[in-house]
């Protein structure tokens, strides 16, 4: 059987939570996991469910060196940085 251990608990990001103040949403922190008796880790993203007015999930990972887009919006198929996602609901 596969052991996890919590690492950390990744917050919430409190400009995106601005930005979606007027919708309905929930959200479920991200967790940074490592594998028992290996050196294996898994981040779990933090996940934005907004569901009125409009339908979106919103994935945010935690930013590495490589890409400065840790958005992901799953219904677009596509990453953004934080202003693309507030000129995106802007617009609802």
């Amino acid at each position: 059987m596969l052991n996890f251990k919590v690492l950390e608990e990744l917050e919430t990001n409190p400009k995106l939570l601005n930005a979606i103040s007027n919708f309905k949403y929930k959200v479920i922190k991200g967790k940074v996991k490592v594998l028992l008796n290996t050196n294996l880790k898994f981040i779990e993203p933090t996940i934005y469910e907004i569901s009125s007015p409009i339908t979106l999930t919103i994935y945010e990972y935690k930013i590495n060196e490589i890409s400065n887009r840790p958005f992901y919006i799953k219904e677009h198929k596509n990453k953004y940085n934080l202003t693309e996602i507030v000129s995106i609901l802007k617009k609802f």
